[in-house]
């Protein structure tokens, strides 16, 4: 048995750090992003971000765009860890507050998101997120 940090209770400081993002709050996403390279993000807008330092940067210039009050939770479709390396993916639903806007939006994105371990705990080094594009028949 591995000493590390079980996957599924990560997974819940993962959900807490996403909540805390959606209002506007970095912080505990801090604890749960790569500190090492390579990292990457491509986010809803399109584009991506590579490096740890870029991606954080952008993680935290991203969070000060929501404020507090917004929700979100993720359903999770599949996840699994090995030995150093873990993912989920499914689809990540809000409902934001973004500053500069009266009303409130609803999101649903699909989201993949690679975990590494470093040390003995898990860290995010890839999130791909876009939205939701509901097709009809």
């Amino acid at each position: 048995m591995s000493k590390h940090q079980d996957f599924d209770t990560f997974m819940k400081a993962r959900q807490h750090a996403a909540s805390a993002y959606v209002s506007g709050n970095a912080t505990p996403l801090a604890r749960v992003v790569a500190l090492e390279s390579p990292a990457t993000f491509m986010g809803p807008g399109g584009g991506a971000v590579q490096g740890a330092d870029a991606v954080w940067s952008r993680y935290e210039r991203d969070a000060d765009a929501f404020e507090a009050g917004s929700t979100t939770e993720f359903e999770i479709l599949d996840m699994a860890a090995g030995d150093t390396v873990a993912y989920w993916t499914g689809y990540q639903k809000a409902l934001a507050h973004m500053k500069g806007k009266d009303e409130a939006i609803a999101m649903k994105l699909r989201v993949t998101e690679v975990f590494r371990l470093e040390g003995d705990a898990w860290k995010l080094v890839h999130r791909h997120a876009d939205p939701l594009a509901e097709v009809k028949h």
